[in-house]
């Protein structure tokens, strides 16, 4: 009987490992035909190349913890509500500025496992992202300074400081179109990362001969500008390669913390290092983390798809991505609602900013740097909050809710007065606001975008889309200064202020604020179907 049993046991055991062998075999299949389909489950994406099918998604248990918006933006976080990983707007969305549009269904998905950490290519560029947006803080205060102190700039050149750096958005909707067309959008990342921190090198340089002009200035912020707009362009793709759909919101929540701590460190760090040093050497700094940046987003490996044949030029493919916009109610808001915000905002600018703070508050660069570091935290605390809120209010309202608090604070910048310690404790408080407002407005926002844009056209849509809402910047920027000009530095910054909370009327107009959750929502389902691509096309003509 022992044998027997024996001999049952051994035929049960090797029954039992063939069909476990079986089932294996037959995830696998679905696995690689998911992947050559481009969509898998829960993104309409090709599943992250090392961890199989999303039952091994690694992010679930850390959205769950944060109490990311797993409901509200079905994780696609705009650059948390906007950007998605970072519950920046990019998504909450913003935070991307990253854009999606198929998304088949999840519940076709395993249950996730309780594994904490994220993907370990998500977690290098995470961390490259983090250590380039610090230096970036760095030479955002290093540069208006030394146009301020130091070559003792007017009000108008140091508008015009601020609107050189964001004039070649105005070129993002060709570079957009141009990079749909290439594969190696990673490549292109690492590129633009490498020029601008040659650029900023620059600058130390020239100040060791004592050879720095007010050009020169110009001339750094333009090229930046250029580099700035080839990465952000590659970025909207390289992202949904990188990041399941599911988890667009918890990656920009990431993305977008990390942003919003940079602003809290930054000036600090950047106020410390011009004392010590000087502000052109300060930018060394910001080189060095390009540099960083570089190297980490060269470890990270993704599978980017061949790109559509080149039938229509440049040209004709930056037409496609004004149409695309044109066409979707969502995009075509948020658009202009942004875009508002960002004139108004842009009338206020940094270099006006710290032009007010130098010559009317009297704060020195320490100061200025400490102040406009505790202010920050609060885009710490909107990027914790925009999934919350966006969860319990809706991913629509919570825009439209930073669309408000993001330029309103403005205000209490320009009425500061008094000690100087209490002219500093103004501007933090200001810039506080702001950072929750624009972390409520950027989270949702970038996951909405994320969420909305189909996957052949997402860099010319977000060239197009840049062009418009950042292309307004320097427009933004001059007029600033020319307010500053006739009317004074206060009564600008209140203009500002005002003009930029009444943005959020746009978004009574469309199915914005009907938008609860990124999943299935029906207000989604309204925008009409893109039309392809020859028709859009011959329309252009």
């Amino acid at each position: 009987m022992t044998a027997n049993a024996n001999a049952d046991a051994n035929a049960n055991a090797d029954a039992e490992a063939e069909a476990e062998a079986e089932a294996s075999a037959n995830a696998h299949v679905d696995t690689e035909a998911d992947a050559r389909a481009g969509s898998p489950s829960d993104a309409g994406e090709e599943p992250i190349p090392g961890t199989g099918s999303p039952a091994s998604d690694p992010w679930a248990s850390t959205s769950q913890a944060s109490d990311s918006l797993a409901t509200e933006s079905p994780a696609s976080d705009p650059r948390a509500g906007t950007s998605q990983a970072s519950d920046s707007l990019a998504t909450d969305s913003p935070v991307a500025d990253s854009q999606a549009g198929d998304s088949p269904a999840a519940d076709s998905q395993p249950p996730e496992p309780p594994h904490p950490d994220p993907d370990p290519r998500f977690r290098r560029f995470w961390i490259g992202d983090s250590v380039s947006q610090l230096g970036d803080r760095i030479t955002e205060l290093a540069l208006p300074y030394i146009a301020a102190k130091i070559l003792k700039a007017s009000t108008a050149e140091a508008s015009v400081l601020a609107a050189v750096t964001w004039t070649p958005n105005l070129i993002g909707v060709f570079m957009g179109a141009w990079v749909d067309r290439q594969r190696r959008k990673r490549r292109l990342m690492i590129g633009a990362d490498l020029a601008r921190a040659a650029i900023l090198l620059s600058l130390p340089i020239a100040a060791a001969f004592h050879t720095v002009t007010l050009g020169q200035l110009y001339l750094i912020a333009l090229l930046c500008g250029v580099a700035a707009v080839l990465f952000n362009t590659s970025y909207s793709s390289f992202f949904v390669r990188l990041v399941p759909r599911s988890q667009y919101v918890a990656a920009n929540s990431k993305l977008s913390s990390s942003r919003s701590a940079s602003f809290m460190v930054g000036p600090a760090l950047g106020g410390a290092l011009i004392a010590a040093t000087s502000a052109a050497f300060a930018v060394a700094a910001d080189a060095v983390s390009f540099l960083f940046s570089a190297f980490m987003i060269g470890r990270v490996q993704v599978v980017e798809p061949e790109p559509e044949a080149a039938e229509l030029s440049v040209a004709r493919r930056a037409k496609e991505g004004i149409a695309y916009i044109a066409r979707q109610p969502v995009l075509r808001a948020t658009l202009a609602c942004a875009t508002t915000i960002n004139f108004f905002t842009f009338i206020a600018n940094s270099s006006l900013l710290i032009l007010f703070a130098t010559r009317m508050l009297h704060l020195s660069a320490g100061a200025i740097g400490l102040a406009l570091g505790l202010g920050a935290s609060g885009a710490v605390l909107g990027a914790v909050l925009a999934p919350r809120i966006a969860r319990l209010v809706g991913v629509g309202r919570c825009v439209a809710i930073g669309a408000v608090l993001f330029p309103a604070p403005i205000a209490i910048a320009a009425v500061a007065g008094g000690s100087v310690w209490w002219c500093a404790m103004a501007l933090g408080a200001a810039e506080f606001l702001c950072g929750v407002g624009v972390m409520l407005f950027d989270i949702p926002l970038n996951s909405l975008q994320a969420a909305i844009v189909e996957e052949g056209v997402r860099s010319r849509v977000a060239g197009a889309y840049s062009t418009v809402n950042y292309g307004i910047r320097p427009l933004g920027a001059l007029a600033g200064g020319a307010l500053a000009g006739t009317i004074g530095l206060r009564p600008t910054l209140v203009v500002a202020a005002v003009g930029g909370a009444m943005s959020v009327f746009w978004l009574f107009a469309g199915p914005v604020l009907r938008i609860r959750s990124l999943e299935e929502d029906p207000a989604l389902d309204e925008a009409p179907a893109p039309a392809p691509a020859s028709q859009i096309a011959a329309v252009s003509q």
